[in-house]
Order: structure tokens, then sequence, then C-alpha cells
């Protein structure tokens, strides 16, 4: 009975807005991260035009970015596994400009 009581616990009910469901394009992500957290900015570069812009943020705890690094690389093998090796291109030099530096 406590194993049948502890598995409905454990459901978590997800709710996916229409929007939200139409996802963002990006074809870079820049990470950033401090002592208690991982910033991951997804951009959409396009070839030819000077600005790009944010897409989305998503911030981490370093534990949860581990555990995202984890899912990642498993649904990696997975897909390679079903569909071949993802080639990795030659890597691009994109000069990133977030607007002026701050100091501290």
């Amino acid at each position: 009975m406590s194993d049948q009581k502890d598995n409905k616990q454990k459901k978590i009910n997800i709710q996916l807005d229409e929007d939200t469901a139409q996802g963002k394009y990006s074809n870079l992500a820049i990470i950033n991260h401090s002592a208690t957290e991982f910033v991951v900015d997804f951009v959409n570069v396009m070839p030819g035009s000077p600005k790009s812009k944010v897409q989305s943020r998503i911030i981490l705890t370093p534990h949860h970015a581990k555990r995202l690094l984890k899912a990642l690389n498993d649904n990696i093998h997975r897909f390679e596994n079903a569909n071949g090796k993802i080639e990795e291109k030659e890597k691009q030099n994109i000069p990133l400009n977030f607007g002026p530096t701050g100091q501290a």
C-alpha cells in the first residue's frame, strides 16, 4: 500500500500552452555560470544579420545543469544509435556582443 502511495506522489502534472508548444529555434547557446547558477541563453543567429536576439534564457542550479548534461548525453547516444553519428562541422567563430561590459 505504501509503494502505491509513493508512486502517486511522484507524478508531476506538467502543462504546455500553445505558444510554448510551438518552441523557439536556436542555433547558438551561450553558457555562463557563477558559484550558484548556470545561465543558458538560446540565440537564433541569421547569416548576414548584424543583430541576433536571445530567444530564451534558462537559469539552472549546478545540480540541475549536471542532470541536464547527462540527459542530453543519454539522448544523443540513443539518437546516434538509431540514426547514425552526428558529424560535427567546423567550429565557426561568432563574435558576440551583449553591449557594454560591466565591472564589479
